[in-house]
């Protein structure tokens, strides 16, 4: 009896080991099944995440490539330059070609020149024609030449005006193709009449626009460098020259001004003696022949005049008798 007990005992004992036996393997397969899908699961969230993630940095980068674009478009802007920089020299003409040599290598020319003076007392204007991406190196270049006396820049933002005048004529010319639309379609000489009419003042201001357009390229891709020469032996642009006094010159500036209002009182005489003479040439003639006639006119004398008592009679003198 205690053995049947002691083996059933046993036998419980075993039954309950090879229990929690199988329930501890089938929870190390269930944990290794869970961990497995997570190790599965994981790629497929990283590729999951991945894709989100370059979704995400595409739809940034659209976003962005407007904002890059409209950063670039501030930077690459439409400027027009203006400068005029004034230069003493030692000697004009070798400073002349330098100024113009750089212009040409730079792919600008001179637009237009101007000389005053002769000999150490000449001075020399040079309009200068620069491209605008090499306008800063082409000013440093030339300011290099000489000592910079004034420089004076200027800048216009034409971007705006660019951009305004671009649209205005994709407008025009889409406008213009209408009509000529309409006019292909017309039926009766008013309409075809009239169409004409409205497509000719179109076309006069598409092509304004188009010059308008030209213009404000010529502006913005070429700059504009005003350059004057002078010498050591010239005083500066701008300078004060140091007034003079004295009794002597008092005297001078006296004579002088006395004989300029001479000059001007006998410039006045001659405009009007010039502007006369037509008149005189004319008038002449007249008045000799009125004066030739009034002479040549016989004269009338006057009868006499009453003075209320009657006039004696007037006898014939009688001749006197000799004794």
């Amino acid at each position: 009896m205690g053995v049947r007990v002691r083996r059933a005992g046993a036998a419980g004992v075993l039954a309950a080991v090879l229990l929690l036996a199988g329930c501890s393997a089938n929870g190390s397969n269930t944990s290794a099944g869970n961990a497995k899908d997570a190790a599965a699961a994981a790629p497929a969230d990283a590729k999951a995440a991945g894709a989100a993630g370059t979704d995400g940095a595409g739809a940034g980068g659209a976003t962005a490539a407007p904002s890059a674009g409209a950063s670039g478009q501030s930077v690459n802007r439409q400027i027009a330059y203006q400068t005029r920089m004034t230069l003493k020299v030692d000697d004009l003409e070798p400073a002349r070609d330098k100024a113009v040599d750089l212009v040409a290598q730079a792919g600008g020319f001179v637009s237009g020149e101007s000389r005053r003076g002769a000999g150490e007392g000449a001075q020399a204007t040079l309009t200068l024609k620069v491209p605008s991406e090499s306008y800063q190196k082409t000013v440093d270049a030339i300011g290099g030449l000489g000592q910079r006396l004034a420089l004076t820049s200027q800048a216009d933002d034409l971007t705006g005006q660019i951009a305004d005048v671009d649209s205005r004529i994709k407008s025009m010319r889409a406008s213009v193709d209408r009509v000529r639309a309409l006019m292909a379609e017309a039926k009766t000489l008013s309409e075809v009449v009239s169409l004409e009419s409205e497509l000719t003042r179109r076309e006069s201001d598409l092509e304004a626009l188009e010059r308008q357009q030209q213009t404000l390229t010529s502006r913005t891709s070429l700059s504009t460098v005003t350059l004057d020469l002078l010498t050591d032996s010239q005083r500066p642009t701008g300078a004060v020259a140091k007034p003079k006094d004295g009794f002597w010159h008092s005297v001078g500036k006296a004579l002088t001004g006395g004989w300029n209002a001479l000059l001007a009182v006998l410039h006045g005489l001659l405009v009007v003696l010039a502007a006369g003479a037509p008149f005189l040439l004319v008038l002449a003639p007249v008045a000799w022949l009125v004066l030739r006639l009034r002479r040549n006119r016989p004269r009338r004398t006057p009868p006499p005049a009453w003075n209320g008592f009657p006039t004696p009679p007037q006898h014939p003198p009688t001749p006197e008798t000799e004794d």
